[in-house]
């Protein structure tokens, strides 16, 4: 747990605690984002959201909304929990609830280090209430994952002018089809509000801690959600320029201390081809010292292709070009230098939290490196050498060699 509790004044009398996370070294205000809780209360998954939003550049409360019935409820999963929880759910005053929020709200717009934008959020119970709060609160933006019973307020949905984002489960007992084909056919027409759908995956996708954690889903949803953020609330960072800081420590000075400065604590990088890297800062810095930084060629060139860039990440199209004059760990590892020059492909998927990376998926084709090192014969083989690097440089090119069936098409 990374952050603290706070005390806040509730409407009508009585005070609730709330979760406060924060950046670390941050500089002057940052957005705030009220995280409302699951009927598990403020447990450590909400506390793990709370840190994580932090990390990306938000002043995050998670307010005790269960505090009435009981101050403090922090539950975790076992059978007994299920059903305790599922009481406190049956006896929420979602209504006095929604008041909770509005005062974790103004009271987050209160506070000094934050800029007065606030966006609401939240999971399950959550995200109903993060639903009714863009419709009763002024807030500048909400997100709500598999909230239950949104189909029994959509006459509420004509309060909401904030963007919005509702993610959805397609086996989701609790938000079943015929929920979701409700919520669809209200607001799908809705410019302000976008509606996701993940195939294959039941309620609470995005629990971590859960039995239903499916993180290829929980990943693109995330992402999803830091965009309407970004866009709505900021913080809005160069992360173009940020990349580049990394590459130049990288292949320019060959820093591995200033390299990992602009990673997270716990980074990780992975070159799929050869499953190369390492996870965690210490098993990073071992890789990027022995293993890659000082480990290029010294010719070593990046000619940049093309560059995309999200909310949360950028993804690099480039050349990557070097003479083969030493043993190259994380692409060749094992394979002596032959002396061969090598022009390939290379995507680098890169995902930033807040300001700084968090990981690397980079993806070249290890047969055509093989083809022109000499290790790979590409005779009666569907690959190619560096004729790949050449067309996609010149697409005018011819296509198809590889293909023997090719001509047989001609004319048809």
């Amino acid at each position: 747990m990374a952050g603290t509790y706070i005390t806040i004044d509730a409407p009508g009398g009585g005070q609730f605690r709330a979760y406060l996370a924060e950046p670390r070294g941050k500089k002057g205000k940052a957005p705030g984002i009220v995280l409302c809780q699951e009927i598990f209360g403020i447990n450590a998954y909400v506390r793990e959201t709370a840190d994580y939003y932090a990390e990306e550049g938000y002043v995050v409360l998670a307010p005790d909304l269960f505090w009435r019935m009981e101050p403090g409820v922090d539950m975790g999963y076992s059978p007994e929990e299920w059903q305790r929880a599922f009481g406190f759910f049956q006896k929420f005053d979602v209504d006095q609830g929604i008041e909770d929020v509005r005062a974790t709200v103004k009271a987050l717009r209160a506070r000094a280090d934050c800029s007065g934008k606030v966006g609401v959020l939240g999971h399950c119970l959550g995200g109903k209430l993060a639903y009714l709060t863009a419709a009763r609160v002024d807030v500048d933006a909400a997100v709500g994952y598999y909230g239950v019973g949104i189909e029994a307020a959509l006459d509420e949905a004509k309060n909401i002018k904030c963007p919005t984002v509702l993610h959805f489960a397609e086996l989701d007992q609790y938000c079943g089809n015929e929920a979701r084909d409700q919520i669809y056919a209200a607001l799908k027409d809705r410019p302000e509000i976008e509606l996701y759908t993940y195939p294959g995956v039941d309620h609470a996708f995005a629990r971590t801690m859960g039995d239903h954690y499916d993180k290829p889903s929980s990943i693109m949803a995330h992402s999803r959600s830091i965009a309407v953020f970004r866009k709505a609330i900021g913080p809005r960072y160069d992360l173009s320029g940020l990349w580049d800081q990394h590459c130049y420590h990288e292949f320019a000075t060959r820093d591995v201390a200033a390299t990992m400065k602009t990673m997270v604590d716990e980074p990780y990088v992975n070159h799929i081809p050869t499953m190369t890297g390492g996870v965690g800062a210490k098993e990073l810095a071992r890789f990027y010292q022995h293993h890659f930084v000082n480990a290029n060629p010294a010719d070593t060139k990046l000619i940049p292709i093309s560059r995309t860039i999200g909310a949360d990440r950028v993804v690099d199209e480039m050349l990557f070009c070097f003479t083969h004059d030493r043993e190259i760990d994380w692409m060749l590892p094992g394979v002596k230098p032959t002396g061969k020059y090598v022009e390939i492909p290379l995507v680098a998927i890169v995902c930033f939290r807040g300001d700084k990376l968090y990981n690397e998926h980079i993806y070249w084709d290890q047969a055509s490196v093989l083809v022109q090192i000499g290790l790979l014969d590409p005779k009666n083989l569907p690959t190619a050498g560096a004729e790949t690097a050449k067309k996609l440089l010149d697409e005018k090119l011819p296509s198809n060699t590889l293909m023997q069936r090719w001509a047989e098409s001609a004319g048809k």
